[in-house]
């Protein structure tokens, strides 16, 4: 079964930082795409930061880049994003997610992934 569980959420001040982690079961990362997607009140659903299994390619919003950063533990099955210099529109559910069919390129968009974690609040305070 393929499950995906969120951590590293909490309170912030702004100008902080966080490191979210997402730990994968039921799959390895080969051939997968991992993404981290937010959503907050009154706002759609965004993709904020997703890689390749493949070959370590990333994708990053424009509102984040800059400030966020994706990787990967494979020996671990885990996806961390490190956000850094944290700002008030930042606060957020954070959920990941995952392709399990990546077939050609790496996506960011919520319609391409499969199944998703429970998701973690992020809140930064100003």
């Amino acid at each position: 079964e393929v499950q995906l569980v969120e951590s590293g959420g909490g309170l912030v001040q702004a100008g902080g930082s966080l490191r979210l982690s997402c730990a994968a079961s039921g799959f390895t990362f080969d051939g997968y795409a991992i993404g981290w997607f937010r959503q907050a009140p009154g706002k759609e659903r965004e993709g904020v930061s997703c890689i390749s299994s493949r070959d370590g390619s990333t994708y990053y919003a424009t509102s984040v880049k800059g400030r966020f950063t994706i990787s990967s533990d494979n020996a671990k099955n885990t996806v961390y994003l490190q956000m850094n210099s944290l700002k008030p529109e930042d606060t957020a559910v954070y959920y990941c997610a995952v392709d399990v069919d990546l077939d050609y390129g790496l996506g960011c968009s919520a319609v391409e992934y499969d199944y998703w974690g429970q998701g973690t609040q992020v809140t930064v305070s100003s």
